[in-house]
């Protein structure tokens, strides 16, 4: 999702907005869904985005971009 308007920002605890996590992933500075896995996110992207009728390129870029966002990237690196 392209953060390029802060009414998508998530918050952090005391309010703030980031920029670096979407409102619907990350609020009051934790993820809404902390147990869910990348697979998992990139189910439910696939499925969500399907039923808003995008077009299937666009859903695989989007889906193909998810081990790179801040949220996964920094799990892989541990893992």
């Amino acid at each position: 999702m392209p953060l390029d308007s802060p009414e998508l920002w998530g918050t952090e605890k005391d309010g703030s907005r980031t920029n670096e996590y979407c409102k619907y992933c990350y609020q009051d500075g934790q993820f809404t869904h902390p147990e869910m896995t990348l697979p998992e996110m990139q189910e439910h992207m696939m499925k969500y985005m399907e039923k808003e009728k995008l077009p299937q390129d666009i859903i695989e870029r989007a889906v193909d971009r998810l081990p790179f966002l801040k949220r996964w990237s920094a799990k892989i690196t541990l893992m």
